[in-house]
């Protein structure tokens, strides 16, 4: 199986998903293609990556964004939208196999730098991926 995360920019939500998803996934025949965003421009902001390495132990700014292309859709078996901005009618005008895949995780977007909110947003990442790889190791 082949996941893909995605949100708004490629630059906070996806970016915790997969990278949290990779650093605690043991099952060998489950693979993350990445992260991708809908829109070009975006890049995580200190305090993000500040507390996203504090709660996950992770890096989330490896690379720059990456956009979403059709292909990604095509090759992945899951597609994660990490974000309550991405309307699922979004994935209407592509065929109906990979409106199949798409799984909408409604998770908010934080551009104030709230750290509050930030962790919120992490802790509700992390509650939601590690119930996907549970989810995943029973099958």
């Amino acid at each position: 199986m082949k996941i893909l995360f995605v949100c708004k920019y490629n630059a906070f939500r996806s970016r915790v998903a997969e990278e949290y998803f990779k650093k605690i996934n043991k099952n060998r025949n489950v693979h993350v293609l990445g992260s991708r965003g809908f829109i070009m421009g975006g890049f995580s902001d200190k305090a993000q990556q500040e507390i996203s390495k504090e709660i996950l132990w992770i890096n989330i700014n490896k690379r720059n964004p990456l956009p979403l292309k059709i292909s990604d859709l095509i090759e992945s078996d899951k597609i994660i939208v990490v974000a309550n901005d991405i309307p699922k009618v979004m994935f209407n005008y592509w065929n109906a196999l990979i409106k199949e895949k798409v799984v909408i995780w409604k998770i908010k977007d934080e551009q104030k730098r709230n750290k509050k909110n930030i962790r919120k947003i992490v802790l509700a990442i992390k509650r939601k991926v590690d119930k996907l790889n549970r989810r995943l190791n029973k099958k």
